[in-house]
């Protein structure tokens, strides 16, 4: 079976981290991160767990941001960022929806937390992913990210990538 892509332009802006719309993608991004983690599909209860223990309160300002990317006016995508201290920022949270990949949905978003970055001030962002999330791995290569040293402890991170903004 093919699958056809979607054809309608991408659009990313700000969203509240609070939103309906935020918490939609938060919900689906979690599922699918922690189902491929267990090699299974996580309940509800799982999801509300790991988004307490895992929360997204600080992509907001004045150090941070949360975006939603719409294709087609339709909410598809969603990528966070906050500042780790002065000149480096951190993406968090990018997700693109099954259906909707293969778009351009990755790259708009990672364009849009770029812009987002330097705005804050940043000179340099940073991420750390996991092994088998090897499409993420793949978009932030083909983005001109890095892989670098580990930055941080997380017990789930097996990979960590900067880019320098330009």
């Amino acid at each position: 079976m093919t699958r056809t892509r979607p054809t309608a332009p991408w659009t990313v802006s700000p969203e509240p981290v609070g939103s309906p719309v935020a918490g939609r993608l938060l919900r689906a991004y979690y599922a699918e991160v922690a189902g491929r983690y267990y090699g299974r599909a996580v309940t509800d209860a799982e999801i509300d767990e790991g988004l307490v223990e895992h929360h997204s309160d600080d992509l907001t300002a004045p150090a941070g941001v949360f975006l939603v990317a719409r294709l087609g006016g339709e909410p598809a995508g969603c990528g966070g960022l906050r500042l780790l201290r002065p000149g480096t920022a951190e993406l968090k949270r990018l997700y693109v929806r099954p259906e909707a990949r293969g778009s351009g949905g990755g790259g708009a978003l990672l364009g849009a937390v770029e812009a987002a970055a330097r705005g804050l001030g940043a000179e340099r962002i940073v991420l750390d992913t996991r092994h088998d999330l090897v499409e993420a791995r793949a978009l932030y290569a083909r983005h001109g990210y890095a892989e670098i040293p580990a930055y941080n402890d997380d017990p789930y991170a097996e990979h960590w990538f900067a880019k320098h903004l330009g």
